[in-house]
């Protein structure tokens, strides 16, 4: 629940960025759309079920049923299966993976695990006792990831990041911050992903949709240019970098091919509803 205060300027700032920018009060009317659909109207016609994914099939998900004894690891379970349909491609090479949050240190052993010898692990947290899990492919790093020039140290120290993790503090502004900061410092090909992003409404995955508007406008610009794709599950929001910038698509044109076309104008009859 948010603080009386807290809505109150939360809802100032809302205002005001309304006012200063049409294109948000554009948005507005089918975004609650969407969320009254999702949340009060939506029954799914064929409730199927599937069995569950067995361990052996998921590094990860073996991983951590196995870890009775040692550093902790703290994840909600179906975790496993996003981590493994994105991170898998890196497996066996030499990758740079960041983690914000360590807390008892367990995860950071399991990444080393899974994507293996090559791969070094950066730990990052607020709490100077972290220090004591730094080992043979993995450094701990302190600071607020809420802190920018905490993050302008980072990007001089290390080098571009292939995954990066935010298990952090889920404060919605610090994990705006930490995208802002680090998300140029993922190398191309790369994955951002924040964990942990529900119960603010106000919150990162709002942030997440405004980016995502950059598919949908129609002009070029650096953000289309370097990022691939965003992808959304339940609590966890992620970016996919390109593997190249500017290079994983086509400019922002239609091209026609063929000889034969219906007589009619498919955008027309689009506009009319129609199509």
């Amino acid at each position: 629940m948010v603080a009386p205060v807290d809505a109150a300027r939360l809802f100032g700032r809302f205002v005001r960025t309304i006012a200063s920018d049409p294109r948000i009060a554009k948005m507005l009317e089918p975004a609650a759309r969407g969320v009254r659909y999702a949340n009060e109207k939506f029954v799914e016609a064929k409730k199927s079920t599937m069995s569950e994914q067995p361990a052996e099939s998921n590094p990860l998900l073996g991983y951590f049923l196995a870890h009775e004894e040692g550093p902790g690891i703290f994840k909600v379970m179906h975790y496993f299966d996003v981590y493994h349909r994105h991170f898998s491609r890196f497996r066996g090479k030499k990758v740079h993976v960041m983690e914000v949050g360590v807390y008892s240190g367990g995860s950071l052993g399991m990444w080393r695990e899974y994507f293996g010898p090559d791969c070094t692990v950066y730990g990052v947290d607020i709490e100077p006792a972290c220090l004591s899990y730094k080992r043979d492919g993995v450094e701990i790093l302190i600071g607020d990831q809420g802190d920018p020039s905490f993050w302008k140290q980072v990007k001089e120290s290390v080098p571009e990041i292939d995954i990066f993790i935010d298990d952090g503090s889920h404060f919605p502004e610090h994990q705006i911050v930490t995208l802002e900061e680090m998300l140029p410092h993922v190398a191309p090909g790369g994955v951002f992903l924040c964990e942990d992003v529900y119960g603010y409404p106000a919150g990162f995955i709002p942030y997440l949709l405004g980016l995502s508007s950059a598919f949908y406008n129609g002009t070029d610009n650096d953000f289309l240019k370097a990022v691939d794709s965003i992808h959304l599950y339940p609590a966890i929001g992620i970016i996919e970098k390109a593997a190249r910038y500017g290079e994983h698509r086509s400019p922002m044109e239609a091209l026609r091919r063929g000889t034969q076309w219906a007589p009619f104008d498919s955008y027309a009859r689009k506009g009319r509803g129609l199509a």
